[in-house]
C-alpha cells in the first residue's frame, strides 16, 4: 500500500502518495505553480526555473531524531535561504509550500524576464498565440516593460524544417527540452537533440530523413511556446477562431480519442472545414497522444476532390433502383461491410440483410474475431495499469505500423515492470523495449505460440502473470493462418476470460472491425465465389481496387450496389452508387479493438447530398417494404442496446460520461499539460465477453515453398494508399518511402537487385513492377509485400521475383 504523506500549500493541508512532486501535489488542490519545461507526463529536469517556490521543512533535533516544537506543540519549520523548483522536490511529511509570497513571485517573474530577452515579439503571427504558455504566463507573472535593450536579442532561423511534418523557429524556443525528453523517453525514439552551447544552442535533428518518427507531432502539442508548428496548420487559423467537436480516429483499431478543430472559410463558401486534429484526453485509451498518421491523414480523405456527389433528384434516383434491384433479388443478395462503418450502420445493414434473407459479410483478411468477443479485454482493463508482475505477448504484429499508441503504451508498460513477449518472423521496434523476443519462420506462428508454455523462461512467466494481454496481428498472415493463430492464443488466456486486464486482443486493419464482429458479422471463407452471380451491396469497401480477382467476380455479379465516401475501383463497377456521409460529418460509435465503445460528433456539415451509412440502408430497405431507424443515431443505438447482449445496458448518456483523469489537461493551465483537449464528452464503455466459443476444425496449412522459390508475405506498413490515407498530400513522401517490396540483402544481390532498383513482381498470373528495398532483418527465402500497395496479396504465397528490365528482355 503506498504510504501518504501530509503538507501544507498556501497553507491548505494536503494529504497525497509518496513520492508526488510539489508541483503535482499543488495542481490536486487548484494551486497552478507556472512551469515551462516540467511535463506531467515525463520525468523532471529542472530546466527552466519557473516553478520555483519557498519550501519549509521541519526541523529535527539531531539527538532526538524527533520534530523540534514551537510552543503550541507544532512542527518548526525552517525554510531554505534560496527558492527550490518544485518540479523536482518530492514531498515530504510536514512540508510547507509557499507559491504567492513576494520572494516566490519575485523568482517567477525574473525566470519570465530572462525568457524574453531573446524571444521575438511574433505574438501577432504566431500560431501559438492565444494558447501559448509564454504568452499567458507573461501576462500573470511577467514585467509591464522590459529592462533589456532591443538590439541585444538574439536572433536564429525563424522557418528551419525538422522533417516535412514539423518546423521549428529558432528564435522562439527557450531550450525546454519537452521535444527532445519525449522522443528520447516517451516514444523511445531519440532523434532530436541540442546542438551548441549557452545563447547559440538549437534544437536538431539527428535522423535521416528529418525527425523520423510517427510520433513527430505531439511535440506541438506540448512545446510552451510557438517554436514547433505542425506543416497543416501553419499559418492556418487562431485558435480563437476555431470551434471544438469530440471525435475517435478513423485509422487504425486503437480508436484514439481527438478533437477536430473548425472553422469557416472563404473556399467554401463561409461553410466550415477542418482546420486541424489534436488529442483528447482518455487515460485508458491515447492518454494524450496520437501518432501522425491519424493527425495528418484522420480528416483529409472527407475533403478530396473524390467524395461522391449527387443532385438531389440523383439521389431519389439511386435509391429508387437500389430498392427495385434488392426487391427482386432478396435472398440472393450479398452484403458486403467494410471496418469504417459504424456501429450503428453494421446493426442496420445486419437487420435489413435479415429481413431480406440475405447474406452478409465483414470484408477483412484478418480472422479469429470468435475469440476476441468471447476472450478479449473487459471492463476494468487499461494498458496503463500493466506493470511488475503482468505478461504481455505480441505476436505476428508490427504494432508501430499497425497501431502506433499500443506500441507506445505496451513500451511504457515494459517500463513499468511488465514481461513483454514479441514473438515474430522479423524484427520489429518493439523488440528492444521487450524482456523476450521470439523468432520464428513465417509459417510457424501457430507452432510458436503453442510452444512458449514449454519454454523455461517464458512458460514461467505466463505461467505467474498476474495479469496477461496477448495482441495477435496478420504479419505474414491471411485469413486461414489469422484465425488459427487466434485460436492458439485464447487457449494461453481463455482461463481468464471476463477478468480485468487480461485477454485477446486483435490488430485489426480498420477502426470497428471489433464492432463488426460483437454484431456476430464474419468474413466469408471465399469471398469471390460468394459474390458470382449474386446481387452485391458494398458498404465501405473498395474490393475491385484491391484485388484484382475481387474485380473479376464482381464483374461476374448480377448486380453492384456501392455505397461509400469517395471514388473507388468498385464505384466505377457499380450499377448503382450511393454518396455516404464521412465519419466527421455525423454521429456514432466504434468499438475499438480493446472493445471499448466510444462515440464520435459531427465536425461539419454534410457534403452535398451524402447521408450517414444507416440513413441510405434504412431509405433503400423502406423501398423493399422493411421499416428500419433511419433519422437518429441514438435511437439505433437503444436498439442495439435492448438486441445485441454485447451492447445491453448501453446508451449514449454512457458514453457521454466522464470522470476526473490525471493528469489535468486541457485546462487554462496549457503550460502544465500542453494544448491537447480536456475529454468532457465521453471515455467510453467496454464490453462484456461474449460466451466461450467452441474449438473450432481449422483447416490451415502453412505454406512451405520449395528451397528455391521465394515466399511472398503481406505485412502492414503505417503509411500505405489506402482509401483513407491517399488523399492525404502531406503524407504522399511517407508513403513513397515505403513503397515497394522488401528483400534481404542476400536474396537482392542474387537477383542482381539494387536498393531502390525497379523489381517486377509476378503473381498469381499478375506482374506489377515494384522498388526493391533490402532489409537484413528478414529470411533470405521471403518477400514482403506491403498491403494496399499495388500488389494484390491477401495471404502467403510463392512469388517470382527479377530485375525489371531483364524481365522485360525475356
Amino acid at each position: 500500500m503506498t504510504k501518504l504523506i501530509n503538507l501544507n500549500i498556501n497553507n491548505t493541508p494536503v494529504t497525497v502518495p509518496e513520492g508526488t512532486l510539489v508541483v503535482d501535489a499543488a495542481k490536486k488542490i487548484g494551486v497552478d505553480i507556472p512551469v515551462f519545461c516540467y511535463h506531467p507526463k515525463m520525468e523532471p529536469v529542472g530546466m527552466c526555473r519557473q516553478c520555483l517556490v519557498e519550501i519549509g521543512r521541519p526541523m529535527i533535533d539531531r539527538a532526538t531524531g524527533k520534530p523540534v516544537l514551537n510552543e503550541d506543540g507544532s512542527p518548526k519549520l525552517q525554510f531554505g535561504p534560496k527558492l527550490e523548483t518544485s518540479c523536482t522536490t518530492p514531498v515530504s511529511e510536514g512540508m510547507a509550500v509557499l507559491t504567492e509570497t513576494a520572494k516566490a513571485k519575485g523568482g517567477q517573474k525574473e525566470i519570465i524576464e530572462l525568457l524574453l530577452t531573446s524571444h521575438p515579439l511574433d505574438c501577432p503571427v504566431c500560431d501559438k498565440g492565444g494558447e501559448c504558455p509564454l504568452q499567458n504566463l507573461t501576462m500573470e507573472h511577467g514585467a509591464g516593460e522590459s529592462r533589456f535593450l532591443f538590439d541585444e536579442k538574439h536572433h536564429a532561423e525563424k522557418h528551419v524544417p525538422l522533417g516535412d511534418l514539423i518546423f521549428l523557429d529558432r528564435e522562439r524556443c527557450i531550450q525546454c527540452a519537452r521535444c527532445i525528453r519525449f522522443q528520447d523517453k516517451i516514444a523511445g525514439e531519440p532523434v532530436l537533440g541540442f546542438y551548441q552551447r549557452g545563447r547559440n544552442t538549437d534544437v536538431v535533428t539527428y535522423s535521416d530523413p528529418g525527425f523520423d518518427s510517427v510520433f513527430s507531432g505531439n511535440t506541438t502539442d506540448i512545446c510552451p511556446v510557438g517554436a514547433l508548428t505542425t506543416a497543416d496548420f501553419r499559418f492556418g487559423a487562431r485558435p480563437w477562431e476555431l470551434k471544438h467537436a469530440a471525435s475517435v480516429c478513423a485509422q487504425c483499431p486503437v480508436g484514439c480519442n481527438l478533437t477536430f478543430d473548425v472553422r469557416r472559410e472563404a473556399k467554401t463558401g463561409g461553410g466550415y472545414v477542418i482546420k486541424r486534429a489534436m488529442p483528447r484526453q482518455n487515460e485508458q485509451v491515447n492518454e494524450i497522444w496520437m501518432c501522425d498518421k491519424g493527425r495528418f491523414s484522420g480528416y483529409q480523405f472527407t475533403e478530396a476532390e473524390t467524395r461522391l456527389r449527387l443532385t438531389p433528384v440523383e439521389m431519389e434516383s439511386a435509391l429508387r433502383r437500389a430498392s427495385d434491384i434488392l426487391a427482386q433479388s432478396k435472398s440472393e443478395t450479398v452484403f458486403l461491410a467494410g471496418g469504417r462503418l459504424a456501429n450503428e450502420d453494421l446493426f442496420t445493414l445486419k437487420k435489413f440483410a435479415a429481413a431480406l434473407g440475405a447474406q452478409a459479410y465483414l470484408y477483412t483478411q484478418h480472422g479469429g474475431g470468435e475469440f476476441t468477443t468471447a476472450y478479449g479485454l473487459t471492463s476494468g482493463s487499461n494498458l496503463g495499469d500493466l506493470g511488475k508482475g503482468d505478461v504481455i505477448l505480441v505476436v505476428a504484429s508490427d504494432l508501430y505500423n499497425e497501431a502506433p499508441l499500443w506500441h507506445l503504451r505496451l513500451k511504457a508498460a515494459a517500463g513499468r515492470g511488465a514481461t513483454l513477449i514479441v514473438a515474430n518472423a522479423r524484427a520489429t521496434k518493439l523488440d528492444e523495449f521487450s524482456t523476450f523476443v521470439v523468432r520464428y519462420s513465417y509459417g510457424d506462428e501457430v507452432e510458436t505460440v503453442k510452444g512458449l508454455p514449454a519454454k523455461e523462461k517464458i512458460g514461467e512467466a505466463l505461467k505467474n502473470a498476474a495479469n496477461l494481454v496477448i495482441f495477435y496481428g496478420a504479419d505474414g498472415l491471411g485469413l486461414a493462418g489469422t484465425t488459427a493463430l487466434a485460436q492458439a492464443c485464447a487457449d494461453l488466456v481463455k482461463e481468464r476470460a471476463g477478468k480485468a486486464n487480461n485477454g485477446l486482443v486483435g490488430v485489426w486493419s480498420s477502426p470497428n472491425q471489433q464492432g463488426a464482429l460483437e454484431m456476430g458479422l464474419r468474413p466469408a471463407q471465399n469471398l469471390a465465389a460468394e459474390l458470382r452471380g449474386k446481387t452485391v451491396y458494398l458498404l465501405a469497401a473498395d474490393l475491385a481496387g484491391d484485388d484484382p480477382a475481387l474485380a473479376q467476380a464482381l464483374k461476374g455479379a448480377k448486380a453492384v450496389i456501392v455505397q461509400d465516401v469517395l471514388q473507388t475501383a468498385s464505384v466505377a463497377l457499380a450499377q448503382v452508387v450511393l454518396p455516404a456521409s464521412a465519419y466527421t460529418e455525423r454521429e456514432g460509435t466504434f468499438t475499438n479493438g480493446e472493445r471499448r465503445v466510444q462515440r464520435f460528433y459531427p465536425a461539419v456539415p454534410n457534403v452535398a447530398t451524402s447521408r450517414p451509412d444507416f440513413s441510405l440502408l434504412a431509405a433503400v430497405a423502406k423501398g423493399c417494404g422493411v421499416d428500419l431507424e433511419g433519422r437518429s443515431t441514438l435511437l439505433v443505438m437503444n436498439a442495439i442496446a435492448a438486441q445485441e447482449s454485447a451492447f445491453a445496458g448501453l446508451s449514449y448518456a454512457k458514453l457521454a460520461e466522464v470522470s476526473e483523469q490525471y493528469p489535468l489537461i486541457g485546462r487554462g493551465d496549457l503550460y502544465y499539460g500542453g494544448t491537447g483537449y480536456e475529454n468532457k464528452q465521453g471515455l467510453g464503455v467496454t464490453l462484456a465477453p461474449a460466451e466461450a466459443v467452441t474449438p473450432l476444425n481449422i483447416p490451415y496449412a502453412a505454406l512451405r515453398p520449395k528451397e528455391d522459390e521465394l515466399l511472398g508475405v503481406p505485412v502492414t506498413k503505417l503509411y500505405d494508399d489506402g482509401t483513407t490515407l491517399a488523399p492525404a498530400k502531406l503524407l504522399a513522401a511517407h508513403v513513397e518511402r515505403y513503397r515497394g517490396v522488401v528483400l534481404h540483402p542476400a536474396t537482392a544481390e542474387k537477383l542482381a537487385l539494387g536498393n531502390g532498383e525497379q523489381a517486377e513482381v509476378r503473381l498469381g498470373g499478375a506482374r506489377y513492377l515494384a522498388k526493391a528495398l533490402v532489409d537484413a532483418s528478414i529470411s533470405t527465402g521471403v518477400v514482403l509485400i506491403p498491403r494496399s500497395m499495388g500488389i494484390a496479396l491477401t495471404e502467403p504465397a510463392v512469388v517470382q521475383v527479377s530485375a525489371a528490365e531483364k524481365a522485360q528482355e525475356a
